[in-house]
């Protein structure tokens, strides 16, 4: 009886925890989900075709993903926060052994030069994407426990950036250099909002600019891609390391005010490279033109808006660990949003990086998931009026 009672509660719990999660964000989420999905079937069809013989392999393996995602995302909105402040350090650990893990032949392997995935037989693992997410954990039970030292003292600022480090030399190992600027980027903003002293702040952005700066031009082939961002249409550049960013330019063009439409994309005919996982915004802008483009920029920026506003409330209702969590979530959401446009449009050189919910990438989707299920989670707490674990309250931090 009282077993049958404990379930009964718990079951009870887990249908009022789903009604009171965020309907406006779950709407975003899937909306951005399915249109990645058919965006994907679009542009990877030839591609798809040539390299697997079905012209639906891929786009396939994108809805298993897909039906992955949506049990990452369940997972964890039916977890308690105070499960995963609980377990961020374990999640840290387990994301350096992963990073290791992937450097090790027979373990990792190696695509176009970089070690990043693990073959896990069904299906490939990217360790750096779920370090983003072990890192954002980590990070917001950090400032919780260490709150006034990290206002207040050199030491409380500089621990989790030698975290930071470390995890940047096995990312650069690989080599990654996008997510190392992501993670950087994130880490530094949350400590940011954590309330250091300006002081300590600014003196670290500079040093990381700097040497963000000297990564960029110790490598050769990230001093060729400088180089075409400069000037793609060289004759140099056109055919050569510059010849992503002129095809996806082309892609834009041909796309005008509302595009060629759905499925009749040229450069998705093998001129333009990676038009399923990193360019896929410009065969966005090719089928659905200036228009669409716009369109999908507003349901992505709805998505980061409406998880900092969760994030916001978190923080007026004095739940730290939930308004650092959403705001590391934001600030990932955030960054990959704008290179991957700014790359896609010539703003920025080119760099390796998916747009969340949209490209084709297994590891990429499932955090996206996890993420948007961690922020739900939040909402969820905060519309139920539940009061933080004793474990994060201020007063034992």
């Amino acid at each position: 009886m009282s077993t049958h009672m404990t379930w009964r509660n718990w079951f009870d719990n887990e249908q009022s925890v789903w009604q009171r999660v965020d309907p406006i964000l779950l709407m975003l989420m899937a909306g951005l989900a399915l249109f990645g999905w058919m965006m994907i079937a679009s542009a990877s069809m030839d591609f798809s075709a040539q390299v697997h013989g079905d012209s639906f392999a891929l786009m396939i393996r994108h809805g298993v993903y897909l039906g992955l995602g949506v049990l990452v995302y369940g997972l964890m909105v039916s977890m308690p926060l105070a499960f995963w402040y609980r377990i961020s350090g374990l999640l840290l650990l387990l994301g350096f052994a992963l990073l290791v893990a992937v450097l090790i032949p027979g373990i990792g392997y190696e695509v176009n030069g970089s070690w990043r995935w693990i073959n896990l037989g069904i299906i490939t693992l990217q360790p750096s994407e779920a370090m983003k997410l072990a890192m954002v954990i980590y990070v917001a039970g950090y400032l919780v426990r260490r709150q006034e030292e990290v206002r207040t003292r050199w030491t409380g600022f500089l621990k989790p950036l030698l975290v930071v480090a470390l995890v940047t030399s096995l990312l650069l190992a690989q080599p990654d250099f996008g997510s190392v600027v992501i993670l950087m980027a994130t880490i530094m903003g949350m400590m940011f909002l954590g309330g250091v002293r300006p002081g300590q702040f600014f003196v670290t952005i500079a040093v990381a600019i700097l040497s963000a700066g000297l990564m960029a031009v110790t490598q050769t082939y990230r001093v060729q891609r400088l180089m075409s961002f400069m000037d793609p249409w060289s004759e140099a550049n056109v055919f050569g390391s510059g010849y992503q960013l002129t095809q996806a330019l082309i892609a834009f063009g041909r796309g005008e005010w509302l595009g060629v439409g759905l499925g009749n994309s040229l450069q998705k005919l093998f001129y333009l490279p990676e038009a399923h996982t990193d360019f896929i915004t410009a065969i966005v802008a090719e089928e659905f033109g200036l228009v669409g483009t716009l369109l999908l920029l507003l349901a992505l920026s709805a998505l980061v808006g409406r998880m900092l506003w969760i994030g916001w409330q978190a923080n007026e209702r004095e739940h730290p660990f939930s308004a650092y969590l959403c705001y590391g979530v934001v600030i990932i959401f955030a960054l990959q949003i704008f290179i991957n446009l700014g790359v896609n449009t010539g703003l920025l050189p080119t760099k390796g990086l998916t747009l969340p919910f949209i490209s084709y990438g297994g590891s990429s989707l499932l955090v996206c998931f996890a993420m948007v299920g961690l922020v739900s989670r939040v909402s969820a707490e905060l519309n139920g009026d539940q009061a933080p674990d004793p474990l994060i309250r201020e007063d034992e931090a």
